[in-house]
């Protein structure tokens, strides 16, 4: 089966219901702002993230971080076989590809449709079809108790501004019991500079400063938007939505692994972690 991808709304809507609601689209704060600056970012930027990472990534497979943990080893989705998949924010597929390849009946979403895309292209070379939908994690396009894992490995969680409504929504989708597994910077980062070299290991703002970092155009419009969470901060968010914390996972880096990816390199990475993988179980 080969995947496509259909957007669910134009971007024009985005910025409509950031007016509606009274937010500014250039407010790095305003959930509607976020998505809107986001999905035009990742359109725009992943060709060159596909040509820079895909090596990497693979066309099929699940790495967890720069660090470079593979779910093939790690097993932190347990066995997969048969079972019901999403993964929120999937870009170009790779990790849902993977599990498909293990028997999982995995499907995709993301806001960028160029991603999306890459998808398509990755699912022709690879043989392997993951189905996939252009939407929002914050309003996801599945009935209720549709799935019965869900996973995200860096995608979507760092760039929405509202994370309750995601943890809500993924907390709708998956069923009772099911499981939600998913990476993101390692908070602590956030203190630091994002420099790979000797800068990146001196602290340069409080780790409790919330301020998103943007990025704005020459008429002051947000083009990009990240947002810091504290690790307190992740596990409310998470309790609140009625998720159980089973695991908390904060890999590594490997002897011989010699990769710089942004600010992450073995010269930081073996003093300070640089992601972290929440594992959870959804009470219902």
């Amino acid at each position: 089966m080969t995947g496509g991808a259909s957007c669910l709304h134009p971007a024009s809507r985005w910025e409509m219901a950031g007016e509606m609601a009274g937010d500014r689209v250039s407010d790095p704060y305003a959930p509607a702002a976020s998505v809107h600056a986001n999905r035009g970012w990742w359109d725009a930027s992943a060709d060159g993230y596909q040509s820079e990472h895909g090596d990497f990534l693979g066309d099929s497979g699940f790495v967890w971080g720069p660090e470079g943990l593979d779910e093939a080893d790690a097993r932190l989705l347990g066995d997969v076989h048969g079972r019901g998949v999403l993964e929120v924010g999937c870009g170009a597929g790779q990790c849902a590809r993977w599990l498909r390849t293990q028997g999982a009946v995995a499907v995709g979403v993301d806001l960028s449709l160029r991603q999306l895309q890459h998808s398509r292209r990755l699912d022709e070379v690879t043989g392997v079809g993951v189905p996939v939908v252009c939407g929002d994690a914050g309003a996801l396009p599945f009935a209720d108790a549709s799935f019965d894992l869900a996973c995200s490995a860096y995608g979507a969680l760092p760039f929405v501004a509202d994370v309750d409504a995601v943890m809500g929504e993924v907390a709708r989708v998956v069923r009772r019991g099911g499981r939600w597994v998913f990476s993101v910077s390692h908070p602590v980062r956030w203190a630091f500079p994002d420099d790979p070299g000797p800068r990146g290991l001196v602290v340069r703002q409080s780790y409790f400063d919330r301020t998103p970092y943007a990025e704005t155009d020459e008429r002051g419009a947000l083009t990009y938007v990240e947002h810091h969470r504290t690790l307190g901060d992740w596990v409310r968010a998470l309790t609140s939505a009625g998720f159980v914390l089973t695991d908390l996972v904060e890999p590594e880096w490997p002897d011989g692994h010699e990769r710089t990816w942004g600010g992450w390199s073995p010269l930081r990475g073996r003093l300070i972690p640089g992601t972290l993988i929440l594992s959870c179980a959804n009470r219902g």
